[in-house]
């Protein structure tokens, strides 16, 4: 398949989802105002004016009629539905009225559990040099165990991982376009795949995501006019964690352009733990939160995230081998800490907006 046919194929689907989330965000700015739809600047001590809350719905609503309109439906793609409205309407009444974590996270294990009675699952996992670990071997009244145990594990960590990642305007949005972008170049790719066709879904779901990330992007960066709050960040982690076992599986792949937000994810929780903290419990020591505390802005760390992010998402298109993958991975995590060991060394600066 060369570029004139992909690009015959799917550029209507790229501008109609471009096209939808701009114009359904456009929407919500002159309509959510009126309805009460805001945030409340005041409760983390900020001074500006309100502005339009709950953008997930943007999201979410966009993407879901797009996903209708251009993608065969099968049973995994209602599932991925199904899983996904589960998801949205958690983050929506959490933003809404802050729901017990034990809540979110049973909620999160039942749409995890929907994709995996849909046929969607972790069946393997490819070691570099060690060999694959299969999950096939036991089956619980027709379900295999193991491979639903690490399909749960993955999507609730992805998800969860995008929500960490929402203290910036702009990261959320911009980590979806480039992972959605990424899975769907690799999907595209007739090198990887002895039946191409069989990716078109994937294709497709995945181009809808990065588009939908991309216009919201508008709205969110480099001056928030929207937040997609919960709504949208735990949403699009629900899809990218979909998408990166469907049909084929991309873990890795979805691992190397999520590594950073990851990464940051561990080191957070286990420092809670350590400290004697509630692990659920949120603050200011990400490591969004810490770059703006040694003098960053808030645009120069969104640019600085998704130019690294975009680094290893062209890394992993251009990279096929598992090998490589395995070895920036490793790469990845040795980047990390060389971070975290400047960020604790330099003084603090003031933070910049």
């Amino acid at each position: 398949m060369d570029f004139q046919n992909v690009l015959a194929q799917y550029w209507w689907v790229a501008v109609s989802s471009f096209l939808l989330t701009f114009l359904l965000a456009l929407f919500a700015l002159r309509m959510f105002p009126s309805w009460g739809l805001m945030d409340r600047p005041h409760r983390y001590g900020l001074t500006r004016k309100s502005i339009p809350y709950y953008g997930g719905l943007v999201i979410f609503l966009s993407f879901l009629i797009a996903v209708i309109l251009f993608v065969p439906i099968t049973k995994a793609v209602i599932g991925l539905l199904i899983g996904a409205t589960l998801i949205a309407i958690l983050g929506f009444l959490d933003d809404l009225l802050g729901i017990s974590p034990f809540v979110r996270l049973f909620v999160q294990l039942l749409a995890a559990l929907v994709l995996v009675f849909s046929g969607i699952g972790i069946y393997s996992i490819n070691f570099p040099f060690f060999g694959v670990l299969n999950f096939s071997g036991v089956v619980v009244g027709g379900v295999l165990v193991l491979s639903a145990i690490f399909t749960v594990l993955w999507v609730m960590t992805i998800v969860n991982v995008m929500n960490f990642v929402d203290g910036v305007s702009g990261l959320t949005s911009g980590v979806a376009f480039v992972s959605g972008m990424t899975i769907f170049l690799l999907s595209i790719n007739p090198t990887l795949h002895a039946d191409i066709s069989s990716q078109v879904g994937v294709a497709t779901i995945a181009l809808i995501l990065s588009m939908t990330g991309l216009a919201f992007l508008i709205f969110d960066f480099p001056k928030p006019k929207i937040l997609m709050g919960d709504t949208g960040s735990t949403f699009l982690g629900f899809v990218i964690a979909t998408l990166a076992i469907f049909s084929g599986g991309k873990v890795a792949t979805a691992f190397l352009v999520l590594g950073i937000p990851i990464l940051d994810m561990i080191w957070v929780v286990l420092r809670r733990i350590f400290s004697g903290q509630k692990f659920w419990k949120g603050d200011l020591k990400h490591l969004h939160h810490r770059l703006m505390d040694i003098g960053f802005s808030e645009r120069q760390v969104v640019i600085l995230y998704l130019f690294i992010t975009a680094f290893f998402g062209i890394t992993a298109v251009l990279l096929v081998s598992s090998q490589q993958k395995f070895f920036m991975i490793i790469s990845l995590a040795v980047l990390m800490l060389l971070l975290a060991i400047a960020l604790v060394l330099v003084p603090r600066g003031r933070r910049k907006l």
